[in-house]
């Protein structure tokens, strides 16, 4: 993913972020509002790294799938379903739609 995918949708990545950096916290992420430079800054405080290997860290969790709960369009949802198929059983379908699993009105 490229960082502007991550700066349009800034709140969006706070779980991808606190799962990624756990000694982030929301209030600061919400200070930072997006701004690459100043979350590189603050990625290099949280874990006491110099701020090159917070880039490089950065730059490595960049390099990663978007979270599937971040962009949704059909492209990218479609992509991810095709990725997905490898966790799907042989003779299963990835398309397939899967409403009767997980009903919980029914018993």
């Amino acid at each position: 993913m490229k960082w502007r995918h991550v700066s349009e949708n800034w709140p969006a990545f706070y779980d991808a972020i606190l799962d990624k950096w756990d000694e982030a916290s929301e209030n600061d992420l919400d200070a930072i509002d997006g701004d690459q430079r100043e979350f590189i800054r603050y990625i290099a405080e949280v874990t006491g790294q110099e701020q090159e290997e917070a880039r490089d860290e950065i730059r490595e969790w960049l390099a990663g799938e978007i979270p599937a709960d971040v962009v949704m369009d059909e492209f990218h949802d479609n992509t991810s379903i095709r990725n997905s198929a490898k966790y799907v059983g042989e003779g299963e379908d990835e398309y397939a739609d899967d409403a009767r699993f997980g009903d919980d009105d029914q018993e």
